[in-house]
């Protein structure tokens, strides 16, 4: 109970700023620039952390994972079986090619710079599948270290906002093709938004192909942080000689997954498409406010000296080495599949 008057108590200044980070965002001028409400939410939580510091009442409510984990429930509301099958299979393709080749690329030069095991499941989470929300997802799989989830959130918004102002003006400069510019952006850039944004910088159906894209990668948070559950459980047994069961994976399960298959499955299958239609506002922004909330919390619990300060910079080295990784593959990927080299170019 103490616990939850503390919330109460600090949860209207959270909810203050998360508010004024998307009133910023909606600015016209701003929505111009592509920039979206995640970069304002973070910032803003920086500057308190980083200037007068957290209030300790404030401190209880400042509760990423909570915030984030039911956003992502939210989401799974926006994956429809029948959108995915419609857009076709290339989508599909391309995001688990990413994905994987992505994550052990990231690992494995995470673990050659001597990043320990968990920060480089993190990182190599959120380089290859979709920022912030996989590195949670993976964070809760392997019960991992609050301070570094933070650090590698940091690392995926302070990269995401010039990327996604400079990939649109790359794919005009040499003239890539709209569909194939469109899934690279998809299989790159960290968040939903930030894809649609960059999208409809050059064109309608390159927005499309990267929704494609970027909605497959979604669907892979579930599928990531269930084998993520058991292979660190698995790792754990083999250190302490001791064969981990059922129980032990279920109990490391993060159970949020649970819910975002659950949403997906019901709007699939047990929703009408006309209801689907007059929700997915209502939905959105609520998803938008509950990321907003979890931005905040993320700016709160980050201090600049803290991420100068760990792991020697390896980290973000190894952050960097695969998200350049990341986009020399996926650029080849969206070339192969989105460019009619190996399939008709589909209509998007």
């Amino acid at each position: 109970m103490a616990r939850l008057a503390r919330f109460a108590i600090g949860f209207p200044a959270v909810y203050a700023l998360a508010l004024v980070a998307q009133l910023v965002a909606g600015n016209a001028v701003v929505t111009s620039w592509g920039l979206e409400y995640v970069i304002f939410a973070f910032a803003l939580g920086l500057l308190v952390s980083n200037t007068i510091g957290v209030p300790s009442w404030m401190r209880e409510a400042a509760r990423t994972e909570f915030y984030i984990k039911t956003g992502l429930v939210i989401l799974g509301a926006s994956i429809i079986f029948g959108d995915m099958v419609q857009a076709g299979l290339l989508g599909i393709a391309q995001a688990l090619l990413v994905v994987t080749a992505v994550w052990f690329f990231c690992f494995w030069l995470a673990k050659k710079l001597r990043v320990d095991d968990e920060f480089a499941t993190m990182l190599a989470s959120a380089v290859s599948i979709c920022g912030v929300s996989a590195a949670i997802a993976a964070c809760g799989a392997i019960q991992g270290d609050r301070k570094k989830l933070s650090y590698v959130t940091s690392l995926v918004l302070i990269v995401a906002a010039p990327m996604m102002v400079v990939m649109p003006f790359v794919i005009r400069a040499f003239d890539i093709p709209d569909l194939v510019g469109g899934a690279w952006l998809g299989g790159t850039l960290d968040t939903s938004a930030s894809v649609v944004a960059a999208g409809e910088m050059i064109s309608i159906p390159a927005r499309n192909a990267g929704v494609v894209v970027k909605l497959s990668q979604n669907v892979l948070i579930g599928v990531a942080a269930f084998l993520l559950t058991i292979w660190w459980t698995m790792r754990d047994g083999k250190q302490q000689a001791d064969r981990p069961g059922i129980g032990v994976i279920w109990s490391r399960f993060p159970k949020f997954v649970l819910g975002f298959i659950a949403a997906s499955f019901v709007f699939s299958f047990l929703i009408s498409g006309s209801v689907i239609d007059e929700t997915r506002g209502i939905l959105t922004a609520l998803r938008t406010m509950w990321f907003a909330l979890a931005f905040i919390s993320i700016g709160l619990d980050t201090r600049f000296s803290d991420l100068a300060a760990a792991d020697s910079g390896r980290a973000a080295v190894a952050f960097l080495g695969g998200q350049a990784f990341n986009v020399v593959w996926t650029l080849l990927l969206a070339y192969l599949l989105f460019g009619g080299m190996l399939f008709e170019v589909p209509a998007l």
